[in-house]
């Protein structure tokens, strides 16, 4: 009874709350000019604050009804005092209503849309307001803070032997069976597929009940149904009041539910609390039992960002605040601004300032430091409260390779099985198999092999197909798996990859492929690739035409790992310390990362409805990118990124360059979304 009287109660809220912002949004959805939104911080202490004072003056019955009696313990498994619903629900309708008040009083008479009140770790409200009423409110001695609110991004088989868990922590813990036994882990992330094995509990046959001192929902939709959560799975919602309110959240999409339509919050979720044991089957081939890092433990999910654009510090803060009202043990956020907040210290934004809250009520707070490296104080995870994690490097390798017909070996990257025996293939480009001997094509899918409608199968068949792998691939525009379909329709024996000659600096990780493939992660060994290519092409003297193929090749699949001694090292794209004080880059004398772990190549479970879906996938690294523009060549590069602080995209602009030396652009991938090249 306990799991439907929460899932019914979920529904009705979730049912007010889309009926609220629709009538308080007129419909519409976007801003009127002039209008955003804005996070208000209030003096008055928030509810947990006011817990604590009772706690501590108000003797020992008040604390006992404040959470220190009863059938629950007073302390969680972290030590982390509990609270008692009573008191603090009732503060907690008296701070609401402070916050109407202060609304109506300031701005009497006037439009604004209130999103969402804060309560538990802070004392605020999210709100659509104009520059001018912001201003109002700021003035205002109840009002501690006004901040215009600020976007967001989202920054395992063998890991657990690497980091000596088996002949550590888990047998303190009494095995993997026990590990995380009764701790509560809430994610702040994409959402989660509940149907992944990862979160099943039908696979644990001993005592296995909901902590009882969880008192969070399980939210029920379309795409969420009763039934999704479970003992392991114990709690789901999601928050995107200020994404609807902005008109850039994309219901198709992005789904107004707990489901995660991306792939990256039930990646995180299965890394840190998955279960163990299960087996990962990508493209046909098995490669391991996967295990979370604490497998006994609970998930609860808050999902506050999403497909299409990302998320906002009002909607995160709204998760935070409520995963510490639900009493979690530990939240994970493997999110970071898009940039830093403004402000004299960048750690008094208020997202920053709602997880002091929840360190202070006894939650472990551990963070990502983001993927904006390599430059010093890049750090994206600000706060000394705040324990963050940089990515370091593994010690598994997958590698493959391809021997030309010439001797030489170029490695490559690719979960992949290798070409049939000793037998060598001829190698056929995209670009030069295309029906009726047509021309090279223009379109940069052709040659990236995402379109098998106008390739020769008599001419491929039985041959390993050559295609370009471009920054598109990065951006989610072109997809291995569509090569790969590609590859099978015109009944290719393999496939290769080369990287793009315009793009270099990239950092590839092994993508599983169910057949024989790989990717030349080099942009020299993928020139070397090239000129062996086209040094083996017959051509008609008269008319330049191919006549015939002579290069030749076979691929040494790369199914079984490779265990080394390159691990630990900092990862490329992680974050760097110092930490930064504000925008000047000022030194905040704060120590950052507080520490590193695997951070690539980690197998976990992706969701059934992300991109190029697969039920596990292997982390993927951001590095810059490099567009390295040739000498006497003219390249235009448009950039649309995820800049600024109050809309989800603008244009970087074209970056056109024409010279005699050659000129090399860098962007983080972290903040691109679309790339429009042409030369």
């Amino acid at each position: 009874m306990g799991w439907v009287r929460r899932e019914q109660w979920a529904v009705a809220c979730l049912c007010l709350a889309v009926l609220g912002v629709a009538a308080a949004g007129g419909g519409g959805g976007a801003f009127e000019d002039g209008m955003a939104v804005y996070i208000v911080t209030m003096k008055e202490a928030p509810v947990f604050h006011k817990r604590l004072e009772l706690d501590k003056f108000g003797g020992s019955e008040v604390a006992a009804a404040a959470g220190g009696g009863g059938d629950t313990p007073s302390t969680s498994i972290l030590m982390k005092p509990r609270h008692g619903p009573a008191q603090t629900m009732n503060y907690g309708s008296y701070l609401v209503r402070l916050q109407n008040s202060l609304l109506k009083r300031t701005l009497r008479g006037e439009r604004y849309i209130k999103l969402y009140s804060y309560r538990y770790l802070i004392n605020g409200f999210a709100v659509v307001i104009t520059p001018q009423q912001a201003e109002k409110l700021s003035r205002r001695k109840e009002v501690a803070n006004v901040m215009l609110d600020f976007s967001v991004r989202t920054a395992t088989t063998h890991t657990p032997e690497f980091l000596g868990l088996p002949q550590g922590a888990w047998v303190q813990e009494g095995g993997p069976q026990c590990a995380g036994q009764g701790v509560v882990v809430g994610l702040i992330d994409t959402g989660i597929d509940p149907n992944h094995p990862s979160f099943a509990d039908d696979l644990i046959t001993d005592s296995y009940p909901v902590p009882a001192h969880y008192s969070g929902i399980c939210e029920v939709t379309n795409d969420f149904p009763s039934g999704s959560c479970n003992r392991k799975l114990v709690g789901a919602r999601h928050f995107a009041a200020s994404a609807i309110t902005r008109g850039v959240f994309n219901a198709s999409q992005d789904h107004a539910s707990p489901s995660d339509s991306d792939g990256h919050g039930t990646h995180t979720a299965s890394i840190a609390a998955g279960n163990h044991g299960i087996p990962v089957v990508v493209a046909g081939h098995h490669f391991g039992d996967a295990s979370g890092m604490a497998p006994r433990a609970h998930i609860a999910v808050y999902k506050a960002l999403y497909k299409s654009f990302g998320g906002f510090a009002a909607d995160v803060v709204a998760a935070i605040d409520q995963a510490a009202e639900d009493n979690v043990d530990i939240i994970s956020l493997s999110i970071t601004p898009n940039r830093r907040p403004p402000g004299l210290a960048t750690f008094f934004n208020p997202i920053d300032m709602a997880l002091l809250s929840a360190v202070k009520a006894g939650i472990f707070v551990v963070q990502a430091a983001g993927n904006t490296g390599p430059s010093a104080k890049s750090m994206s995870s600000y706060s000394p409260w705040i324990f963050t994690v940089g990515a370091s490097a593994h010690d598994r390798e997958y590698s493959n390779y391809v021997l030309l017909g010439n001797n030489l070996t170029i490695t490559g990257v690719g979960l992949a099985p290798g070409t049939d025996g000793d037998s060598m293939y001829t190698l056929i480009a995209a670009p030069h198999a295309l029906k009726n001997n047509a021309a090279s094509p223009t379109e940069l899918s052709l040659g990236e092999c995402q379109d098998s409608s106008h390739l020769d199968e008599d001419l491929i068949k039985g041959k390993i197909l050559v295609c370009s792998y471009s920054i598109r691939f990065v951006l989610g525009l072109s997809s291995v798996k569509q090569a790969l379909e590609t590859a099978k329709n015109v009944s290719a024996a393999g496939v290769i990859f080369y990287l793009d000659p315009f793009v270099i600096g990239f950092q590839l990780n092994p993508t599983p492929m169910s057949m024989p493939g790989l990717i030349i992660p080099s942009s020299d060994d993928s020139k070397i690739f090239l000129n062996y290519y086209n040094e083996s092409l017959v051509r008609d003297e008269a008319s330049n035409k191919i006549v015939s193929f002579g290069a030749v090749a076979k691929i040494l699949g790369g199914l079984k790992p490779n265990y080394g001694f390159s691990a630990p090292k900092v990862m490329f794209y992680s974050a760097r310390g110092p930490d930064p004080e504000d925008n000047s880059l000022a030194n905040a004398d704060i120590l950052k990362p507080n520490l590193i772990a695997p951070g690539s190549s980690i197998w976990g479970a992706w969701s059934s409805l992300g991109l190029d879906s697969a039920e596990f996938a292997v982390a993927i690294s951001a590095s810059p990118a490099q567009f390295f523009i040739p000498r006497g060549q003219k390249q235009v590069v448009t950039f649309v990124v995820n800049a600024t602080m109050n809309s989800t995209s603008a244009s970087f602009g074209d970056v056109g360059f024409y010279g005699d030396k050659g000129h090399r652009v860098m962007i983080p991938f972290s903040v691109i979304s679309k790339v429009v090249h042409s030369s």
